[in-house]
């Protein structure tokens, strides 16, 4: 039998980000689950060698570079639909499990359930949510960033929106990446070197 969960998951790639904003660079959701799972990844970290938690960075980085999947079936909702109303963002939130069923199954039976404890992840899983959260919203924050950078305004109340957002996380390990790791991302390639 066929399986075409992974020719699904190649499809990340053609899906855009920003569909609301005029990009200067289109960024993919594949391109970006990958950002946040490096960033997710580097949370645990900081929480673990700076926090004193037990965090599996592992775990955190490959719950993260999933996250996004089942918009390959719904697209990337732009935020401000997706939250702006509750009766919304419950059918969006019914949507995105049918989406997830319909993944997983695209799947052999004895993969299915591994799969499914990443997509909807298991209790044990519940203190790498919020930093799988925060590295989304630091991603979406080094997006705007870079637009700015490159001279697009329409990204100015975004930036700092999600600035907010984050903010109101109230995640530590997000407060040290922010302060340590963002600062870079207004410099140029030679003012890092």
């Amino acid at each position: 039998m066929d399986y075409k969960f992974f020719a699904m998951i190649s499809r990340m790639k053609y899906i855009n980000r920003w569909a609301l904003m005029r990009n200067t660079i289109n960024e993919n959701i594949s391109e970006h689950s990958l950002e946040v799972a490096f960033i997710a990844h580097a949370l645990a970290l900081l929480g673990n060698k700076r926090l004193g938690k037990h965090y599996n960075a592992e775990r955190a980085a490959l719950l993260a570079m999933y996250h996004d999947t089942t918009e390959i079936i719904t697209g990337d909702l732009p935020t401000p639909i997706k939250y702006y109303n509750k009766q919304i963002k419950s059918v969006y939130n019914e949507i995105e499990e049918n989406a997830e069923r319909q993944m997983l199954s695209y799947l052999p039976d004895d993969l299915r359930e591994e799969y499914a404890s990443i997509f909807s992840p298991p209790p044990e899983d519940a203190e790498l949510r919020p930093l799988v959260k925060a590295a989304d919203k630091l991603s979406a924050l080094i997006k705007c960033i870079e637009e700015r950078r490159m001279g697009n305004v329409d990204f100015k109340s975004a930036e700092e929106a999600t600035l907010a957002a984050i903010h109101k996380l109230d995640c530590e390990e997000a407060e040290i990446f922010l302060a340590e790791f963002i600062p870079p991302y207004d410099l140029t390639l030679d003012e890092q070197a």
